[in-house]
C-alpha cells in the first residue's frame, strides 16, 4: 500500500541518499521527511504547546512544579500524543494494508510497503526525540531509559535496509499501555492517589501492559526471531537475489536489541506492581490515621522506574521492537 503522505522533496532526496546508499537505508530518502517531521511534532508538544496549554487547564498544580516535574509533566504529554497517534496509525497498517497480509516468511523479512515505511519513519523519529531528551536529562531519567532509546533507534533504524518492516506496526503497539501509564502520573500530581478512578486506571494500565507486551510482545519476538532465522539460514542462490541474504551481523544486532528490551519489559511490569502496591497501600493509611483525627501529612511515596516516577518506555518496543513509556 502507497505512502498517503506527500512524496519527501527531491531537492532532500537527492541529498541524503548518498549518505543513506553508504550505511544502507535504502528506502530512508522516501521517509526522511516523515522521521524530521515526528521528531519536530514531539518538539514541539515538547517545550512549546505543553508549557502553553498545561498552565491553562492546570493551572494551580503546574505553576507550583519546580524544574524536574515540569520536565516530567511537558515528557509526559508528549508520550500521551505519540502513543495515541503511534498506535491509530499501526492498527491503520495492520488493518488496511493488504500487500503486508499477504507476506510470506521471507517478505516479512525483506517486504516493504510506501506505508509500513511511513509507521516505520514515525517509530524512528519518536525514538530519535527520546534519544536527544534521554541524554539530556540522564540525572533526571537515568541509563535505563537512554539505553532503551539506543535500541530501539537503532532497531528502527535498521528498518530502512529495509528489514522486518512487516513488523513495525506489531511492535509499536506496545503503546497502547502508555496512556494509562501517563493517566496514572497524571493523577498523582492532580492529587487523586489512591483515588477509585486512579485504581481502575491501575488495573487497566496492568491488564494492558501484561497483554501487550509480555504476551503479545513474547509472542512476536519469537515470531520475528524465527522469521530472521529461516531468512537467514536459507539464503537465496541466484546471483540477483545475493544481496537480500541476512548479514549475521544484522540479525545479531536486531534480536539482541530486542531482547534487551524484551528484558526491560519484565523489568519494568516487576517495578508498576511494586509501585502501584505502595501507592495504595500509603492511601489506606492516609485514611486510617485521618479517621483516628490524627494530624498526619501524607508524603507522596515516589517510585522511580529507571530514574523518574514511575516510567515504563514504549515503544516500542522493539521494533521496538520497543516502543517507550514515559514519565
Amino acid at each position: 500500500m502507497k505512502d498517503p503522505f506527500p512524496p519527501c522533496p527531491e531537492a532532500v532526496v537527492k541529498a541524503i541518499t548518498p549518505i543513506c546508499d553508504a550505511l544502507g537505508f535504502t528506502t530512508l530518502p522516501k521517509h526522511f521527511h516523515e522521521v524530521i517531521g515526528a521528531f519536530l511534532l514531539y518538539h514541539f508538544t515538547n517545550v512549546y504547546l505543553s508549557p502553553l496549554i498545561s498552565p491553562l487547564l492546570f493551572p494551580k498544580t503546574y505553576r507550583s512544579f519546580n524544574k524536574r516535574n515540569r520536565i516530567n509533566w511537558d515528557i509526559h504529554v508528549v508520550s500521551l500524543v505519540q502513543s495515541t497517534l503511534i498506535c491509530i496509525v499501526s492498527l491503520y497498517a495492520m488493518f488496511v494494508d493488504q500487500e503486508r497480509s499477504g507476506m510470506d516468511a521471507k517478505q516479512r523479512v525483506w517486504g516493504y510497503t510506501g506505508l509500513l515505511g511511513m509507521t516505520q519513519a514515525f517509530g524512528a523519529g519518536y525514538f530519535l526525540w527520546d534519544l536527544m531528551v534521554s541524554t539530556q536529562h540522564l540525572s533526571i531519567f537515568g541509563p535505563g531509559l537512554l539505553a532503551h532509546a539506543v535500541c530501539a533507534l537503532c532497531v528502527f533504524s535498521l528498518g530502512f535496509r529495509p528489514f522486518v518492516n512487516y513488523y513495525a506496526p506489531t511492535f509499536l503497539l506496545y503503546e497502547l499501555s502508555s496512556p494509562f501509564l501517563n493517566f496514572h502520573w497524571f493523577m498523582d500530581k492532580l492529587e487523586m492517589t489512591g483515588s477509585s478512578l486512579q485504581l481502575v486506571n491501575g488495573i487497566c494500565l496492568l491488564v494492558v501492559f501484561f497483554s501487550c507486551r509480555l504476551v503479545y510482545g513474547t509472542y512476536s519476538s519469537f515470531r520475528v526471531g524465527s522469521d530472521i532465522y529461516y531468512a537467514w539460514s536459507n539464503p537465496p542462490h541466484d546471483i540477483v537475489d545475493q544481496g537480500r541474504a541476512v548479514p549475521a551481523w544484522l540479525a545479531l544486532s536486531y534480536v539482541t536489541s530486542n531482547l534487551v528490551l524484551h528484558f526491560l519489559n519484565f523489568y519494568w511490569f516487576g517495578k508498576m506492581i511494586d509501585a502501584l502496591r505502595r501507592r495504595f497501600e500509603s492511601s489506606a493509611k492516609a485514611k486510617a490515621n485521618l479517621s483516628d483525627d490524627k494530624n498526619t501529612a501524607v508524603i507522596e511515596d515516589e517510585v522511580n522506574v529507571e530514574g523518574t516516577d514511575l516510567k515504563i518506555p514504549a515503544t516500542s518496543q522493539l521494533h521496538q521492537g520497543v516502543v517507550r513509556h514515559r514519565k
